[in-house]
């Protein structure tokens, strides 16, 4: 049937599924063990969701389900690129993808503590950063004691590597 002869209020707008963060081309998807596990579970939240739509009329709930099946799609194609790295396999004195940081900037005396994580895992509330961050690119291969100059704009911040665990 031509649109012609299709009611305005008939048309449905199409679904805006939010993306997931960037991983950069060519990137490997990095995750830690509970990155995966959180992935996995969220995974299972959404299928839950899914099946458990309430809506007031079909084309609501219809809305509802493709936005899902979206979220869906991409957290799938996340998991099927995801390689696990365990913390366990890095090395111990150097700072590696899983670990966490402790630095402090020598000109401010600003403490900073953060665990460097997959890019669906990083959370800054949680002090977690992805592995593509500007700062977890420059302090990543460094040791304990080891100084950085991590340019920011047009400052350029003197670090210091306090702490590493994993």
């Amino acid at each position: 049937m031509s649109r012609g002869f299709v009611k305005e209020e008939d048309q449905e707008e199409p679904v805006l599924v939010p993306p997931r963060a960037a991983i950069p081309e060519g990137v490997t998807n990095y995750v830690t063990p509970n990155g995966l596990a959180e992935l996995k579970q969220e995974l299972k939240d959404l299928e839950y969701e899914r099946a458990h739509v309430e809506a007031e009329n079909d084309t609501e709930k219809r809305r509802a389900q493709s936005l899902i099946d979206g979220k869906i799609n991409l957290l799938s194609e996340r998991l099927q690129t995801a390689r696990l790295l365990d913390s366990k396999d890095q090395p111990k004195d150097e700072i590696r993808f899983g670990a966490r940081v402790k630095l402090t900037n020598e000109t401010s005396g600003q403490l900073q503590e953060f665990q460097i994580v997959g890019v669906d895992e990083a959370d800054i509330k949680k002090k977690k950063i992805a592995f593509v961050a500007p700062i977890a690119k420059a302090v990543t291969g460094r040791k304990v004691g080891e100084e950085i100059d991590f340019k920011l704009g047009n400052e350029i911040r003197k670090l210091k590597v306090l702490g590493i665990t994993y």
